[in-house]
């Protein structure tokens, strides 16, 4: 039996929801002073600027160890699709300039810029990441972790993006999720697998059918 997704489950892949900020958000503000990324910062802002699409299929664990499939699908700059699995009437869609909820269930939709998304980090080839991010050591050499989050605005919460050496993957690497957990101590995970890379992705893929009454798909 497909389990429930709730609006804030699926909201913490992507964006800060009005009320409370959830488990993804990387922060929008930059620190005062440039900062310039060096040694395995500098490679993994060199494999994000390298990826022109990404599709995966993921697995999503909530705080309560609930987990949920789907497949992702990216396209730079701004594009993303989060599709779930079978059952789950939930959909997240950024077409390059807004990111949107759709939850087919009540026929609610909700819209944010796509640059108030933690998404923008994977999403804007032009984001310097060494201005809100850092190396968190491992003891595994193919791993990198990296740790984004604004200590000047703790609400934000923090994410770890999670990186393996890979040399067949644009430059260097290869994303396998992200870790976030927002300013309450909730965690979400995140795990990609099946990642192909650089593929034409049609921007149809983008598109969604809006379930508000009167109002024509996009």
């Amino acid at each position: 039996m497909i389990r429930r997704l709730t609006p804030a489950s699926a909201l913490a892949l992507v964006v800060p929801p009005i009320a409370s900020v959830l488990a993804l958000a990387v922060p929008a503000i930059a620190a005062p002073a440039p900062s310039v990324a060096t040694g395995d910062l500098l490679a993994v802002q060199t494999h994000l600027r390298s990826v022109e699409s990404l599709t995966a299929n993921f697995v999503q664990t909530d705080r309560s160890n609930r987990t949920l499939g789907g497949t992702l699908t990216m396209k730079k700059p701004g594009k993303v699709r989060f599709q779930y699995e079978k059952g789950v009437p939930i959909l997240i869609v950024g077409d390059g300039r807004s990111l949107y909820f759709i939850d087919y269930s009540v026929k609610q939709v909700s819209r944010w810029p796509i640059g108030n998304s933690p998404l923008s980090v994977l999403l804007d080839p032009t984001r310097d990441i060494s201005r809100f991010a850092k190396v968190i050591p491992s003891a595994n050499p193919d791993v990198i972790s990296i740790d984004a989050n604004d200590p000047g605005h703790p609400e934000l919460g923090r994410i770890t993006l999670i990186f393996q050496r890979s040399p067949a993957s644009p430059g260097g690497l290869m994303m396998l999720g992200w870790v976030a957990l927002d300013a309450q101590g909730n965690r979400t995970s995140v795990r990609l697998s099946n990642q192909q890379f650089n593929a034409p992705v049609s921007d149809g893929m983008f598109r969604w059918n809006d379930p508000r009454k009167g109002l024509r798909p996009n």
